[in-house]
């Protein structure tokens, strides 16, 4: 019998992984697909507004195709179960965070989403439910001559709650896209679309109310109102959860008190919190920099530390975090510091610098701190006879000058793809390739370059009253691979790359510095980067260490 009952438990009967399915769907899950279902809402709504610039006939025409799927049973039971559910989950985020301190994007993301539903009421009112109790359907000439000709206030006011739930909708969709390897090459183009939609929106729903108010003749007439008294309905069955939900807030704030556990970080600082704050929680209430791409979410492995002290006893993993760490390899001590949420006293070492480049802090992930081997440029830049200008200056000058040095150069490497891998003294090393081809990268180093050293002839003549002679540099770029990882030691942990690419490219530079020039470029960037550009001279030079010479593009110093 028990044979039997265990044989009718493994079968595999229909459904059954379907409900599996079903069980593994987190709140975060239904978060995003909530979000999607409504981005899709807006950005048809957006797409019928901007054919008011052919025309309100135009509008009306297409009306049945973008619009009318959100208007059949099944349309509108996605639209607003997505939308309740996206509410509903908005609030339990809201009451589940201990520390209402976050970046701004994150705030901004959080109160659209919470004053999102007021502000779409009218129009919810307006539309569905007039619909509902008369049978009658708004048309576009009826819609835009209620919002533009009759009433322009209200109509402003409905512009205004679709760009809200429009930039809710991006910046929902940024924190998300935003830890996948190919956002940062699509995202000129998603921020192209995401300006114009909502701006062909707007023009061509102004066009349209142009026309009709041109237009000989009556207005279209206008649909019966629903009663007025259920906006104030509506607008209390969301305040008062809201209300409910800020109430529990302080409640729980009061009753905790009393139960709290410490929190040591690695430059001696020891906080206090309330038991079932999360490390990254802890952070923020301190204002303590803490590096999270995702904002939160267990997405990006940003936020990790490692537990120095007080490891054992301490809550497991959560599925999502055991999933996070799990890609990244992570020790058996690194948790992420927003789901981890220490029962007792512990101290701990955040392994990515708060102060990193997003994609830098991205790529810190996903390469792995075994490391990987990668195809990336090399870029070295120093200052020349830096050493002679120290010695004829005070030390407070001699740390101005290299701040505005640091500063141009950290500027534009980053500007230009790149990552800071460290600077030493008046030297400093770049990489690029971590996350883009290698083409790109080359292309990427140069534009670097050529800024490095257009930016330093502004610092030349602002500074040219202070300087006995102007500050040159010697830069080199090399292509190869190489590898590349995370190394180091809590916050001196950062991403370098190490191999004969590096070192060929420190060579480089002190060819640069022996030839006089203020570039020297490897053959192999040229050609990566499909270039032949003019100013150059190439030479075949010996490279210490190595046993065949290397083809190099040199460009003498403009004030040389």
């Amino acid at each position: 019998m028990l044979h039997q009952l265990r044989r009718l438990r493994q079968f595999d009967w229909p459904g059954r992984a379907a409900v599996a399915a079903v069980r593994r769907v987190t709140s975060r899950d239904l978060r995003l697909f909530s979000g999607l279902a409504i981005g899709g809402f807006i950005l048809c709504h957006f797409l019928n507004h901007a054919l008011g610039l052919i025309s309100v006939d135009a509008m009306e025409a297409a009306r049945p195709f973008l619009s009318g799927p959100w208007r059949s049973p099944p349309g509108t039971g996605l639209l607003y179960g997505s939308v309740a559910v996206h509410f509903v989950l908005t609030l339990r985020a809201l009451y589940l965070r201990h520390s209402l301190r976050m970046p701004a994007r994150e705030a901004a993301q959080t109160a659209l989403g919470l004053v999102l539903p007021f502000l779409l009421i009218g129009h919810v009112v307006g539309t569905r439910i007039e619909f509902a109790a008369t049978g009658i359907e708004a048309t576009y000439p009826d819609i835009v001559a209620n919002f533009w000709v009759r009433n322009p206030v209200a109509g402003g006011r409905q512009v205004v709650a679709l760009l809200i739930a429009w930039l809710h909708f991006c910046l929902g969709l940024f924190f998300w896209l935003r830890t996948k390897p190919g956002f940062p090459a699509w995202r000129p183009t998603l921020f192209a679309v995401a300006l114009l939609v909502p701006v062909l929106s707007v023009l061509g729903f102004a066009e349209a109310g142009k026309e009709l108010a041109n237009r000989a003749g009556p207005l279209p007439e206008r649909t019966t109102h629903a009663p007025e008294w259920v906006d104030t309905v509506l607008a209390l069955g969301l305040a008062v959860p809201l209300a409910l939900v800020v109430a529990a807030r302080g409640a729980r704030g009061i009753y905790r008190r009393r139960d709290r556990v410490r929190i040591a970080y690695p430059d001696g600082r020891t906080i206090e919190i309330p038991r079932g704050f999360s490390i990254l929680e802890a952070s923020r209430s301190a204002r303590i920099p803490h590096q999270a791409v995702c904002g939160g979410r267990a997405r990006c492995s940003t936020c990790r530390i490692e537990i120095v002290h007080g490891f054992h006893g301490q809550p497991h993993p959560g599925e999502p975090e055991r999933a996070t760490l799990q890609r990244i390899g992570a020790g058996p001590r690194v948790r992420l510091a927003c789901q981890f949420r220490p029962s007792r006293d512990v101290g701990i070492v955040p392994l990515v610098h708060p102060a990193a480049a997003a994609s830098v802090a991205l790529e810190s992930g996903r390469l792995r701190s075994y490391g990987e081997e990668r195809e990336i440029v090399v870029l070295f830049c120093d200052i020349r006879g830096f050493t002679s200008l120290a010695e004829h200056r005070l030390p407070y000058d001699v740390v101005f000058i290299l701040n505005r040095y640091v500063e141009l150069v950290g500027r534009a490497v980053t500007g230009n793809g790149g990552a800071v891998d460290k600077f030493v003294g008046d030297g400093a090393m770049a990489l690029f390739g971590l996350s883009s081809p290698a083409p790109q990268a080359a292309q990427q180093g140069l534009a670097a370059a050529e800024r490095i050293l257009a930016d330093l002839a502004e610092l030349n003549e602002t500074l040219g009253r202070e300087l006995r002679e102007p500050l040159r540099v010697a830069i080199a770029l090399h292509q190869g691979p190489a590898i590349v990882g995370e190394v180091g030691y809590g916050t001196v942990a950062s991403l370098t790359a190490v191999g004969d690419t590096i070192n060929v490219a420190s060579r480089l530079e002190g060819l640069a510095k022996a030839a006089d020039a203020e570039l020297a470029v490897s053959d192999t960037v040229m050609q990566s980067a499909g270039l032949s550009p003019g100013g150059f001279e190439t030479k075949v030079l010996p490279v210490r260490g190595r046993s065949r010479s290397l083809k190099v593009w040199l460009r003498q110093s403009r004030d040389g």
